[in-house]
């Protein structure tokens, strides 16, 4: 569908503060926002006047929302060099959340360099920018290249050791088209016990879940994937929960967040470490946990009002 024939879609209180719910244009082989009609209507029962738009839309006037609400924006890794701008505009327009200064640090992760220097347990990371030659890639393990600037698995590939040509063609496809390049060991573990994904509102722990490995050998870097396989409500533990509010401790203006989300994967000795923190448009899985889809909506209204 082209985008000029994506239409506004709103549910009104007109006594109530304006909320736009920002996402994107649907494309072809893209994830379908299946939360968001449904927050819309609930943020509309907590008293506001809701609708969906596109951040891309030229015709929505931002400054005549009272707060917009990063949701489904998932079209943004192909266009990192249109939507940080686009932030920075709509942040002068009216409250955005996040704010556009946690939008533009969250969307390259070389900020799990920043996690890790300040103590957070994640990922060993290794970052290639354009023009870097991949020298010394892992022999001893299995490992994962994929963009510093990317979501729902784009451009990630899983490689045995001794498939350096492979993977050097991939980091060279990256650079190509001006990606910093990410080589990670790949934890084993997700194959056994999975990804956790801790959300958060507000600052708070609201649900988690987990989900099985995206990764398989033998899929090939540019495949589409399906981005939470398995996906299944989680409890999640004392130290999964400690890291997870670790690592937001460390986001500058973190008590500004409104939601967030934090991906974590075991080390081999089954403790946790940050794979990802996801702060611009992450999906939240409000259809596995109903309860949890009011409270979103309370706070986003909540944040509307200040």
């Amino acid at each position: 569908m082209p985008p000029s024939t994506t239409r506004t879609t709103r549910t009104t209180r007109t006594s109530g503060p304006r909320v736009a719910l920002v996402t994107c244009a649907p494309r072809e082989g893209a994830t379908t926002d299946r939360d968001l009609p449904f927050l819309r209507d609930a943020v509309a029962a907590a008293g506001a006047d809701a609708a969906v738009v596109r951040w891309d839309d030229p015709d929505v006037d931002w400054a005549s929302h009272d707060l917009a609400v990063i949701r489904s924006t998932w079209d943004y890794t192909w266009r990192t060099g249109e939507f940080l701008p686009w932030a920075d505009r709509c942040a002068a327009a009216t409250t955005l959340a996040n704010p556009a200064d946690v939008v533009r640090w969250n969307s390259d992760k070389r900020y799990l360099g920043e996690l890790s220097a300040r103590g957070v347990p994640t990922v060993a990371t290794r970052y290639l920018p354009p023009g870097t030659e991949p020298d010394g890639l892992p022999a001893e393990h299995e490992y994962v290249v994929k963009p510093a600037a990317g979501a729902g698995a784009r451009y990630a590939g899983r490689y045995r050791p001794g498939s350096d040509d492979a993977a050097r063609a991939h980091i060279a496809r990256m650079h190509a088209e001006g990606l910093t390049a990410m080589v990670q060991p790949y934890m084993p573990a997700i194959d056994s016990t999975g990804e956790r994904a801790l959300v958060f509102i507000g600052g708070r722990f609201l649900h988690a879940v987990a989900k099985n490995a995206v990764l398989s050998h033998g899929t090939a870097y540019d495949a589409t994937k399906v981005a939470h396989p398995g996906v299944r409500p989680w409890t999640p533990t004392a130290a999964e929960l400690s890291t997870a509010e670790a690592a937001l401790a460390t986001v500058p203006e973190a008590s500004e967040l409104l939601y967030a989300r934090v991906d974590l994967v075991d080390d081999e000795d089954g403790a946790p470490r940050v794979m990802e923190l996801e702060l611009i448009e992450p999906n939240l899985f409000l259809g596995l946990h109903p309860a949890s889809m009011p409270v979103v909506a309370e706070a986003i209204v909540a944040a509307a009002r200040r």
